[in-house]
């Protein structure tokens, strides 16, 4: 493939929190004071142990150690926090950060995702990461929106290829993780990707897709390698 000319390349604006709209769900940088009810329900509803088992922090023990982290992760830019709002319900059902943001090279990632079990596996879910990746290639003009997770999440692993990350390979002994050794298995998607990724995860996301239980018809997968 021939790569374009870049000798007018200028570092690329940093990600500031902006409100994302989308159909199903809405996403909005992580506020205490609007979010942490809500999104603490969802963080410690049952099967949290399972949920945060590859997430750097552990599963809330209580409301007053999630609202103390709940704090911190607001007060940071990277990671850069966002509340999964369901647009059905207008609660916070989740959360993922942009992440490791490197403008000077295009280069930012998606991670810190917890999804509670009222959107795991839906479209709101699916329509959370396109927002992102439509956020840092449409908006932001980033070149490569990165995925990573530990090697034996095989769930987040699935997850990637998915939504139509590429992966690139394990980084070996990349991390010390709550006590244990974390191999890194590494994903991306580039802007020379994205176009074909975003019809089809357009595609996916329209209303027409679903049965009145909200089944998709089409995977979405598929509908991304019959996108032009």
């Amino acid at each position: 493939m021939t790569e374009r000319d870049l000798s007018g390349w200028t570092p690329r604006p940093a990600p500031t929190g902006a409100t994302l709209e989308g159909r199903w769900c809405r996403l909005e940088r992580l506020d205490p004071l609007l979010h942490a009810d809500s999104l603490y329900e969802a963080s410690a509803a049952p099967g949290a142990e399972e949920r945060f088992r590859y997430l750097f922090e552990p599963a809330p023990q209580s409301r007053a150690e999630f609202d103390a982290w709940a704090q911190r992760a607001a007060g940071a830019d990277d990671p850069l926090f966002y509340a999964v709002i369901d647009r059905a319900t207008g609660r916070a059902e989740g959360r993922q950060a942009l992440m490791r943001t490197t403008p000077e090279h295009g280069v930012i990632e998606v991670g810190s995702i917890l999804w509670g079990p009222r959107i795991a596996r839906t479209r709101a879910a699916t329509e959370a990461i396109y927002l992102f990746a439509r956020h840092v290639f449409d908006h932001l003009g980033y070149r490569r929106f990165e995925w990573k997770c530990d090697a034996l999440n095989e769930a987040s692993r699935r997850a990637a290829l998915r939504f139509g990350f590429v992966f690139e390979g394990i980084f070996r002994r990349h991390m010390v993780v709550k006590g244990r050794n974390r191999d890194t298995a590494w994903y991306a998607i580039t802007d020379a990707d994205w176009p074909k990724i975003a019809a089809g995860m357009q595609a996916w996301l329209e209303p027409q897709n679903f049965s009145g239980e909200g089944r998709q018809r089409q995977r979405l997968r598929d509908m991304i390698a019959a996108a032009r």
